[in-house]
């Protein structure tokens, strides 16, 4: 079954690029021209996001070398055990909406210091699984197409990163 699957991956991309060339024969179509043409637009779509990038890692950088983050946590470490919201997983709700590769750090340095299958670590899997880089995401698209008034996708993104986070904990709280 695995040496099945195996020879099916690895045919998956040749197949498809023949695929796509037989199509373009058949449409009558120069596959090599439209190829060049779509690149040549995803370069242009990267440049365009170049400085929506730039500042959301630099804006990234800031928060977690100033230690804002840190404050952040104890200002509200009060509200989140109210419902039993675990302040070690804290940093990662509130990295999660600006940056995945932030919060990938932070989930694996909470892995590496509690453990994958303490209540903490099931929390923190639950989190990376079901909220989004709502900010990065919202940033991109935009940038791309030009929108500059977001204020009602962010709010309900935003609203359901935090639905999400909250649910994350009640339903592994539920599990465990």
């Amino acid at each position: 079954m695995i040496n099945n699957i195996n020879y099916i991956s690895s045919l998956a991309i040749p197949l498809t690029m023949m695929i796509i060339i037989l199509y373009g024969l058949k449409e009558k179509k120069k596959t090599f021209d439209v190829f060049l043409s779509g690149a040549k637009e995803g370069i242009e779509i990267v440049v365009k996001m170049l400085p929506t990038l730039l500042g959301l890692f630099l804006a990234i950088g800031l928060l977690r070398s100033s230690g804002i983050i840190d404050f952040i946590v104890d200002l509200l470490t009060p509200l989140t055990e109210l419902i039993k919201f675990p302040s070690q997983v804290m940093p990662l709700a509130l990295l999660r909406p600006i940056s995945g590769s932030a919060s990938m750090a932070v989930a694996v340095n909470i892995m590496n210091n509690y453990g994958v299958d303490t209540l903490v670590g099931m929390i923190t899997s639950v989190i990376m699984g079901s909220t989004e880089t709502t900010l990065y995401t919202i940033a991109i698209y935009t940038s791309c197409v030009r929108i500059k008034k977001t204020r009602g996708v962010l709010f309900a993104a935003l609203a359901a990163d935090i639905a999400g986070m909250v649910i994350s904990v009640f339903i592994c709280r539920m599990l465990s």
